[in-house]
Order: structure tokens, then C-alpha cells, then sequence
């Protein structure tokens, strides 16, 4: 009896059987079924070693939250040359509540505002950069992964000694400021602060030595990370008058990056700039000078190197030898009924090996 529920069970587990097995003299080789098979596995070969880097390859996924720091310090970072002497300019930040934020991180360097031939190569070449990043957006994911072995973003030092006499003023630094709307100006004579605010000696200075035109090497809030360029980087602007007021608007969005390198928190920022000639007689009321309003988003970003996982890469492959050998079937199923149904007339062997 035991045997024979053992024979029955096998019986039965056989009958489940969905692949039966066609038996070897009711087919033949052929050279079309012989062409199908090559075309059909060097097809899988290519689709799977093109979706092995696939595998391979990273991308960055965006996902927006609330900010809900709101006590930390906010760090600017800044590189700015001015094209009139030290003496002249000053700098400082000024927020929502009307707070002179402390200027002491930041250092007045003397310097030529013309730049050498071997900086001015490597400017034009960051300003190619940064056209190529606002025509193609995914740009900016290629640079978050290589992020670190990128380049410094700073102007690198002149290979020459200057000749001409030192006629500009090199701002550069960092400062820590509260992490609501502000104002960082730069504008002529140094700040003086006082209860109501603050203002600037600009009693001192003679018009006819103002000059506004400016070259923005760098520019981030944040921690300063090597590789990542920001928008104004390798801005430059020429004055056409003495008295010229050029304005960036900044919207500030907080970005959590973390990669398979570098976990940081910085800071992108989108602007919008406007310049205009201060003439009173005109109705074009305000201060000669360089100013940069911005705000902090209220978003945070975070932004995660992903990777394909293990077991989605074995599906694909999968997918992609089913695919091609069913297709293959379909194909070639047409020509091979015909030949099978003369081939059973004349009680041959079946014509190809993708007949069942």
C-alpha cells in the first residue's frame, strides 16, 4: 500500500509538470534555427553586460521636509573683489531685525583687480562651466557624486608679481549670521555701528572715485565643501558710472547631501540680479554699492546617492532572457508551424528547436 500512494504521488507530481520534455528524435538542427540562437544569446549577452552598468551607476534622490532648525548659525562664505581700494569700502550684514552682525571673519586684502592670463583662462573656463550647468539641470548630480575630487571653486593665485599699482580690494572670509532674512552689502566707507542701526564714513570718499565693478569668485552659505559650484561663482560686472547700484536677490534652501563619500550639511541658493544707476534727479533713489538680500527657504532638501539593490539587477536579468528568448519564439513560430505541419504529413522531425 505504501508503495503504491508513493507511485500515485509521484504520478501526480509529474502531471504539474509545465515544462515537458520533447524527445530528442522529434527534432533537428538546423542553420536558420542555428542563426535565431546566435542573434538570440548575443542579444542577451549585449542587454546584460549594458544592464551590469546600469547596476553599476548611482543617481541622486531629491525629498523635500520642514526645516525645523531655527537656532543654529547660518555661515556665508566669501571671496569678493572690489575694484576700488580698501580705505574706501566696507562690509558688513544686516538682518530682518535690523542687527549688525559682527564683520571680523572677513579680511581686506590689497590686490590688482585685472586678472593674470593664467586666471583669467581659468575664468573664462568656470564661466563655460556654469553656462553648460544652467542649460543642462542633471549637471549637478554628476558633480554631487564626484563631490571632493572636484577642484576649489577659489581663484587660484597669480603666477606673475604685479606691475600696475594695487587698485582693488579683495573681501574674502566667513561670517555667521542668524538663519533669517539679511543683507550683506558692500558699499563705500566703513560701517559705523550705532543704536539706531548703522551707516558708513562715505563723507570722506570723492565720488569720482567710486567704482563698483566687482568679480565674485566665490560665494556659498553653508559648510564649504570642495567640488560644488554655486550659481554666482565667476561673476564679474563692469561699471558704466560711478554712481551704480548692483543688487542680488538669494533664496536660500538648506540641503542635507549625503553620498557615498561625504555626508554634509550646505546650503544652495537660487538669485535674481539687477544694476541701475543711482540718479536722484531721475527718481533712481539709493546707495552706490554692492548688495545681496537674501532669505532662508523654509524647505530643506536632502538629497541621497541611491543605488539599484541586488535582487532588482537578477529580475532585470531575467526579464531581459525571457524576453528575448520569447520573442525569438514568437517570431520564428509562424515558419516553424508550416514546416511542422508538412513535417507531420510526411512523418518527419520537427524543423527547428523553438517548436514545441
Amino acid at each position: 500500500m505504501r508503495r503504491v500512494s508513493r507511485k500515485k504521488a509521484l504520478n501526480f507530481v509529474k502531471e504539474l509538470d509545465a515544462f515537458p520534455k520533447v524527445p530528442e528524435s522529434y527534432v533537428e538542427t538546423s542553420a536558420s534555427g542555428g542563426t535565431v540562437s546566435l542573434v538570440a544569446f548575443a542579444a542577451m549577452a549585449l542587454l546584460a553586460f549594458f544592464e551590469f552598468f546600469v547596476y553599476r551607476d548611482t543617481w541622486m534622490q531629491y525629498e523635500y521636509e520642514v526645516d525645523k532648525d531655527f537656532s543654529s548659525k547660518l555661515r556665508i562664505n566669501i571671496d569678493i573683489t572690489v575694484a576700488m581700494r580698501c580705505q574706501f569700502v566696507g562690509a558688513d550684514v544686516l538682518d530682518l531685525a535690523e542687527t549688525m552682525v559682527s564683520s571680523d571673519g572677513l579680511l581686506y586684502e590689497p590686490v590688482v583687480f585685472e586678472l593674470s592670463p593664467q586666471q583669467r583662462l581659468w575664468h573664462r573656463t568656470l564661466l563655460l562651466v556654469q553656462n553648460r550647468l544652467r542649460e543642462e539641470h542633471s549637471l549637478q548630480d554628476v558633480i554631487f557624486k564626484s563631490i571632493m575630487r572636484g577642484a576649489p571653486t577659489a581663484l587660484p593665485p597669480r603666477e606673475d608679481d604685479p606691475t600696475q599699482p594695487l587698485n582693488a580690494c579683495r573681501i574674502h572670509g566667513h561670517l555667521y549670521v542668524n538663519k533669517v532674512a539679511g543683507n550683506f552689502h558692500i558699499t563705500v566707507g566703513k560701517a559705523i555701528p550705532h543704536p539706531r542701526g548703522h551707516a558708513h564714513l562715505a563723507a570722506l570718499v570723492s565720488h569720482e572715485t567710486y567704482n563698483f565693478s566687482h568679480r565674485i569668485d566665490h560665494l556659498s552659505f553653508g559648510e564649504e565643501i570642495p567640488g560644488i559650484l554655486n550659481p554666482l561663482d565667476g561673476t564679474e560686472k563692469v561699471c558704466t558710472d560711478h554712481n551704480q547700484m548692483f543688487q542680488y536677490f538669494i533664496t536660500i534652501v538648506p540641503t542635507k547631501l549625503e553620498t557615498y563619500k561625504v555626508s554634509a550639511e550646505t546650503h544652495q541658493y537660487s538669485v535674481t540680479e539687477r544694476e541701475r544707476v543711482i540718479n536722484h534727479a531721475a527718481g533712481s533713489h539709493g546707495v552706490s554699492g554692492i548688495f545681496m538680500k537674501y532669505d532662508v527657504s523654509s524647505l530643506r532638501v536632502r538629497v541621497t546617492e541611491q543605488h539599484m539593490p541586488l535582487w532588482q539587477f537578477l529580475v532585470r536579468l531575467c526579464g531581459i532572457v525571457g524576453g528575448i528568448f520569447s520573442t525569438t519564439d514568437q517570431c520564428c513560430r509562424w515558419p516553424c508551424e508550416q514546416s511542422d505541419a508538412s513535417a507531420l504529413r510526411e512523418q518527419r522531425p520537427l524543423a527547428s528547436p523553438f517548436c514545441s
